[in-house]
Order: structure tokens, then C-alpha cells, then sequence
């Protein structure tokens, strides 16, 4: 299984929040920072992190983002399902449908493949996943610089 850069990236926000003190107060700046993430991905994962109940967003002084106490409860199997979608591991169907999709075996053994690599992931928690010794290294995660478009 690969996941999209936009699981990958979650997940991290995730996990760098799941140890901040007092659960958060970073900004989406400086967790962009810490990760190496383009702000613009960064402010994209948020959102939808905040729309799953995950991540609490607050604007203005005293604001920032913090990580919910459902997140920590919640399954790593659940949030990585959630962020990657329901999409078929192949496509079969489109502009170009596969002519074997009526009689192939192979679609079937890759969605049982996906569900049990997600089924693998549901005995963990995000709480278990920050527990040490990765949570001091996101402790110790300081801003990087992100590369961007070089003016000429």
C-alpha cells in the first residue's frame, strides 16, 4: 500500500500535535516548519483534520491549533481511512475501462490487501503512536526551511 502525500502529511500534523505541551498552540506556520511542509499543504491538511474533529483551529491572540481529545483516542486505521478516501486501488472503469474488469480476480484481492493493511492499523492509537521514543523526537523538531520557487 502507498498512501497520498495528503495521509503522510496528516498524520504527521497529527502526531506533532498529539505532544505539543498543553496539546497545541503552535501555529500552521510553525508546523509547517517543523515537518518540512509547504505552508500551503500544511493549511490544506488542517482543514481537513479540523473537519474530521481531529484538530481545533483558533484564530487571533491566544490562537493556534491543537489536537482534540478524540484524536487521541482515535484510531490510526480510522484517521488514515479517513484522510485517504474509499478509492479503489486500481481502476477498472473510466475512459479506458480495463477489458478483463468482468472477469478478473485481481480487483477483489487488492481491496481485501487495502482493507487488511487498514484493519493493521486500527489497534493503534494516536496516543500510542506519539508515546516515546517518538514523542521526544517530535519535541526536539525545529523549524527547517521549504525550499520555494527561486526568483530570477
Amino acid at each position: 500500500m502507498q498512501l497520498t502525500r495528503f495521509t503522510d502529511l496528516g498524520l504527521r500534523v497529527v502526531m506533532r500535535l498529539a505532544v505539543a505541551p498543553g496539546g497545541g498552540g503552535l501555529t500552521t506556520s510553525q508546523v509547517a516548519d517543523e515537518l518540512s511542509i509547504p505552508y500551503t499543504h500544511t493549511a490544506k491538511v488542517v482543514a481537513r483534520l479540523s473537519e474530521l474533529g481531529m484538530v481545533e483551529a483558533r484564530r487571533g491572540r491566544g490562537g493556534g491549533l491543537s489536537i482534540t481529545d478524540a484524536a487521541r483516542r482515535t484510531s490510526v486505521g480510522w484517521l488514515t481511512r479517513a484522510l485517504e478516501g474509499d478509492g479503489e486501488v486500481v481502476t477498472c472503469e473510466g475512459d479506458t475501462p480495463c477489458p478483463l474488469r468482468n472477469a478478473c480476480r485481481l480487483r477483489t484481492a487488492l481491496r481485501r490487501a487495502q482493507d487488511a493493511f487498514y484493519d493493521s492499523l486500527d489497534g493503534i492509537t494516536v496516543a500510542e503512536l506519539t508515546s516515546p521514543p517518538t514523542s521526544q523526537t517530535l519535541l526536539t523538531l525545529s523549524p527547517t526551511v521549504v525550499a520555494g520557487p527561486v526568483a530570477t
